[in-house]
Formats: structure tokens, sequence, C-alpha cells
């Protein structure tokens, strides 16, 4: 999706900057990542597949915010993209989707950490934005005793993760209301 443009764009991180995600930020994920979805995805799944998808896959997880795992990037005060890692055992989904109560949280010395739930706002894509939080959750994974860790990739974002190394375990489809199916790639890494 991003041309080979994307190595010199990357390096413009002074048009945007990186923090932990807040309760406060919810209202802005909300709005960002629907558009986010509802473009970015749009080459790879049917409007009915994002509908679909949109609240119970696609969403936000409090969850990552409330644990300090959940990254927003911003400029002039307006989050442009976001993206986190878990220490609990859900690989993907919103807080909607899930159960009432907490996951369960993961055994770093045998378990795989989670990449979760990013999305950029389009008039932002291509300038590294995902990159950068990527790299700031590898950091913290590898800093919290992980040594590996999973994904469950949407087909936009595939490219992104197979460039940072990350290999495709298995593609298989999150069966979804009204028997819609949303093809994904689950995918991983080792840190060793």
């Amino acid at each position: 999706m991003c041309s080979s443009q994307t190595d010199k764009e990357e390096a413009k991180t002074n048009e945007w900057s990186i923090r932990l995600a807040t309760a406060w930020d919810i209202p802005a994920l909300e709005v960002l990542i629907p558009l986010s979805v509802r473009t970015l995805q749009a080459p790879y799944y049917s409007k009915a597949q994002m509908e679909a998808a949109l609240g119970p896959v696609f969403g936000v997880d409090r969850q990552l915010i409330r644990d300090g795992t959940y990254f927003v990037a911003e400029t002039a005060s307006t989050i442009v993209g976001c993206g986190g890692w878990s220490r609990r055992d859900s690989v993907y989904g919103s807080d909607m989707a899930r159960p009432k109560g907490e996951d369960r949280p993961l055994d770093p010395s045998r378990e795989p950490a989670r990449i979760r739930a990013f999305f950029i706002h389009p008039d932002w894509a291509c300038r590294g934005i995902g990159r950068a939080i990527l790299l700031r959750c590898e950091r913290e994974i590898m800093t919290a005793g992980f040594r590996r860790a999973v994904m469950v990739a949407t087909m936009a974002g595939e490219p992104l993760y197979s460039r940072h190394s990350y290999r495709e375990d298995e593609r298989f489809d999150i069966v979804m209301k009204n028997g819609l199916k949303l093809p994904a790639v689950r995918m991983s890494k080792s840190f060793d």
C-alpha cells in the first residue's frame, strides 16, 4: 500500500509524536477507527465486511489503555494514529466483543505478547506512524520479558508487519454477524 517513498517519509517524525493513550482519548479513537477502516481497508474488504467488523473486531479496547500498553500518535493535539500491545489473552477485537471483566494475563516466560489494534488516519498513512508505534511496542514487549509476539493482521496491515520480520502462521476468516467473514492473517515474530 505504501510506496518506496515511505522510508524517506518515516524520518519526518517531527510532524507527530507518540504518547500513551488515556481514557480522555477514547472519543477521538471512536472517530479515528471507523475513518481508518472505511478508507484504508476498502481495497481489501467489502463495505458489508467493514461495517460488520466495526465495533466487535475494529474498535477501542479500553483494557489496553488501562494497562498502559496502547499508544496514540498526534499532531497539533489531533490523534492521527494508534496501536499497541497486550500482556493479556485476547489477540484482536474491541472490549465490546469480550465478556465482562479482564482478560487472563499472559506468562511472558512461555506465552507471546499480542500486537493489537493499529489504525492510522488516511491523511497520515505511509508516513511511518505505524512503524514507529510497532517499534515502540516491540521495545516494551522485550522489556516486559516476552520473547515472542503474535497478532491477527488485516490484509491492509500485513505488508507493514512482513517488512518488520513478522511471519505468516495462518490465514483464516474471522466469522462475524450475519455469517460474514473477514479474512485475516495470524503472524508472529521472535525476539531471541
